[in-house]
């Protein structure tokens, strides 16, 4: 076993991809709500080589969370977090997407802040939704990324009610993230270590197939049509950023978030769509 150890939390296609790469040399520690994904994901890249341990975890659950970081170090210096773990706005509603996509990711950054060993990196896989609109007013911007997680929690923005459908609470949560990376990268600094975000736009996944054949498949698919690359990306593409992050050549790279999404973001900005 590697005295390194690098951390899955979400075993879907993007954050599978990603982990690949991360953890080529280290025991790789799963992390997943959905037990019977977990382990055959697990079966999956233990065929492939990989030295794989696996804990069942609800990210929404702070407690859990703090158990996760725990268990990773104690097999060793945590030098590699992916933070992959999330639900659609098909998948759930409004309190399930604030729960999971933005206190989730919060509690993943403090927990895993605390444990990430010197030279160690993380990314967060967020979405090109938290580009999407005009933004939020400055001063709730700075509250979705320095309020403590007990203030974040009672925030009133994120009452069910304020936000509306699990749409709008997905753009928030998306941007919440980036802004939450950002902050979190002046404590990761202090031990040492990075931390950015990802936003991908339509990558072919189930997840994004879900979305596909909701209520908004066809607003999808003038997305794809109008954006420059004329196509969905693939989890390779985002892991294939996400390996330049983690690794060395990204060394100097850190609380930013990277939109890789063909171009969809620059199509709606262009009034395209």
């Amino acid at each position: 076993m590697s005295d390194e150890i690098a951390v899955l939390i979400g075993t879907g296609s993007i954050g599978v991809a990603v982990a690949r790469r991360a953890a080529v040399g280290r025991t790789l520690l799963l992390a997943d709500y959905n037990s019977a994904q977990l382990e055959t994901t697990a079966d999956l890249l233990r065929g492939e080589g990989y030295d794989v341990r696996t804990r069942i975890t609800d990210v929404s659950d702070r407690a859990a969370v703090t158990a996760l970081a725990d268990t990773a170090a104690g097999l060793g210096q945590v030098a590699r977090v992916v933070h992959a773990a999330g639900v659609s706005p098909v998948q759930a509603g409004t309190d399930r997407v604030v729960h999971v996509d933005l206190l989730g990711t919060a509690y993943v950054l403090d927990a895993f802040g605390a444990v990430i060993a010197p030279g160690g990196s993380g990314i967060v896989i967020a979405s090109m939704a938290g580009h999407l609109g005009p933004g939020f007013a400055p001063e709730l911007e700075h509250a979705l990324a320095y309020a403590g997680v007990d203030e974040l929690a009672d925030l009133p923005a994120l009452d069910p009610g304020t936000i509306g459908n699990s749409g709008a609470a997905y753009v928030l949560a998306k941007r919440a993230n980036a802004l939450r990376v950002q902050a979190a990268a002046i404590s990761w600094g202090e031990r040492g270590s990075r931390i950015n975000c990802l936003s991908p736009g339509i990558i072919s996944t189930p997840f994004a197939r879900d979305e596909m054949t909701g209520p908004n498949a066809a607003g999808y698919q003038a997305m794809i049509t109008t954006s420059a690359a004329g196509r969905m990306g693939t989890p390779a593409e985002v892991a294939d950023l996400a390996a330049l992050l983690l690794g060395p050549t990204g060394s100097f790279i850190t609380g930013t978030d990277i939109l890789i999404d063909g171009g969809v973001i620059a199509a709606q900005k262009a009034g395209k769509l």
